[in-house]
């Protein structure tokens, strides 16, 4: 199954229904489900700013599943409506040209599965029965 290694807390916050869109300089053609993976980096900064979703930051492991349906080149209207959404998830600057993965049918595992992660879109091989 494809995989898509995210850092925290942005990852947390896809499994948890707070971010829709995940956003990468590169466009996929690529629709159908992928696992959450939690990378091991975690922007400090970042988790002061989501303090209050009680997120619980899992790093190096399997949090969820999404559904990829579509892959968006962000222009500044789009970064403007998603901004006006949630501000706080959507609010940093730099979306404008690049892309945003349309994420759905999102599901959260109730216990992370611990896997080294990797670049770009990667293959799992393991069991997910979450």
């Amino acid at each position: 199954m494809k995989a898509l290694t995210i850092r925290q807390p942005w990852a947390d916050l896809i499994v948890n229904g707070y971010k829709k869109y995940e956003f990468r300089s590169w466009k996929t053609n690529y629709r159908g489900k992928i696992l959450i993976h939690a990378g091991m980096s975690l922007g400090k900064y970042q988790v002061e700013k989501f303090k209050d979703y009680k997120l619980s930051l899992n790093k190096g492991a399997i949090i969820g599943e999404a559904v990829i349906t579509d892959c968006i080149l962000v222009d500044e209207d789009f970064a403007n409506r998603l901004n006006e959404i949630e501000p706080l998830v959507y609010g940093q600057s730099g979306h404008v040209e690049k892309y945003a993965w349309k994420l759905e049918n999102v599901k959260k595992y109730d216990s992370p599965i611990i896997v080294k992660g990797k670049l770009g879109l990667w293959n799992y091989v393991g069991d997910v029965d979450k």
